[in-house]
């Protein structure tokens, strides 16, 4: 049974004022899909919430839908059946998926290289249809396999139309050991990057990518699972605020967190690295000591809705997708769930 939480309005039947007192929805539900689905994404095409998540019983990227945000229904069906000829097809990782202004459909992922099998590329595929199946690019658009490769890719629109993705550089790769091979000095860099690409087909490349956060010693051995998404800001360079949420510190332990930074300064926040929150949105023991290693959040155009994984049972086995709803305070630049 899907478990409810954070409900914030007092009911008291007896009291005759009681109906004009606000009933608030709950802002964290879960788990809503039981089964393993980490780093889960979201989107909504109509009147239907779609999330797509990395590899597991047999299948490239699963696919669950919701008809309101909350309940959520393994189809058990694969919206990827084949990679790009640049992957050998192992470990299909952190999907994202975007709708162009066309109405076509892009599909982000992260798996093993052919050409390097110690490392991550990521690769895009298309579909006209939200659950595809989704025909595999044949190049890898980001493969920086010196530097560790890279993963969990998430596309973003802006609001001129123009098309981003970013991603993890996964330095801890090529770390020297430690916490999640990346905890012995020197540490190996893991920063997020900002590549644009075409709105005609979202993958060709224009330009080359910009970092916009690094990880430093708060974040312990990393920052991973960039999600982006812009919010009116009045006072924001632009009218726009862009707020990037990432996971921090070792996803197999229970420091593993889910985190977000802020530019008030355009989408590459005039160069500078996104200021990052002085606390954490979730960590072990949010939601009344629900959750386990919240992370891989992603975040829904709307700004609203969010879908993110927790461990059950404190184990990296079955990471169950959860849902929420954060409330982005332009004003204060901060954010609550």
């Amino acid at each position: 049974m899907v478990a409810l939480h954070k409900l914030y309005s007092l009911v008291i039947s007896h009291l005759p004022f009681i109906s004009a007192l606000p009933i608030l929805k709950r802002t964290i539900i879960g788990p809503t899909v039981t089964s393993n689905f980490p780093d889960p994404a979201i989107i909504t095409v109509g009147s239907t919430y779609y999330a797509f998540a990395t590899g597991s019983g047999g299948l490239n990227i699963p696919i669950a839908t919701s008809a309101d945000g909350a309940t959520w229904t393994n189809t058990n069906t694969d919206a990827l059946p084949n990679v790009g000829a640049w992957s050998n097809g192992q470990n299909v990782w952190a999907p994202d998926v975007v709708q162009l202004s066309s109405g076509s459909f892009v599909l982000y992922y992260a798996a093993t290289s052919a050409a390097d099998t110690s490392s991550h590329c990521i690769g895009a595929a298309t579909s006209n249809s939200v659950t595809g199946p989704y025909t595999p690019v044949a190049n890898a658009i980001a493969c920086p396999t010196s530097q560790g490769g890279a993963i969990d890719a998430a596309g973003f629109t802006d609001y001129d139309g123009s098309q981003y993705v970013v991603y993890k550089i996964d330095g801890n790769n090529i770390g020297n050991g430690g916490n999640c091979n990346n905890g012995n000095v020197p540490i190996v860099p893991t920063p997020i990057m900002l590549q644009q690409v075409s709105s005609s087909d979202g993958y060709s490349l224009l330009g080359s990518a910009v970092q916009i956060l690094d990880r430093d010693d708060a974040d312990g051995p990393l920052v991973e699972a960039p999600s982006l998404v812009r919010v009116p800001g009045s006072s924001a360079a632009g009218g726009w605020m862009y707020v990037l949420f990432f996971s921090s510190n070792c996803y197999s332990g229970s420091e593993y967190d889910t985190s977000y930074a802020i530019s008030t300064n355009g989408i590459t926040n005039g160069g500078a690295d996104y200021a990052k929150s002085s606390t954490p949105l979730l960590v072990t023991g949010s939601d009344n000591n629900q959750l386990y290693s919240p992370g891989g959040l992603d975040i829904d155009a709307d700004g609203t809705h969010v879908v993110f994984h927790a461990d059950l049972d404190e184990s990296l086995v079955t990471r169950q997708m959860w849902a929420g709803v954060v409330n982005i305070d332009v004003a204060s630049g901060t954010v609550s769930i």
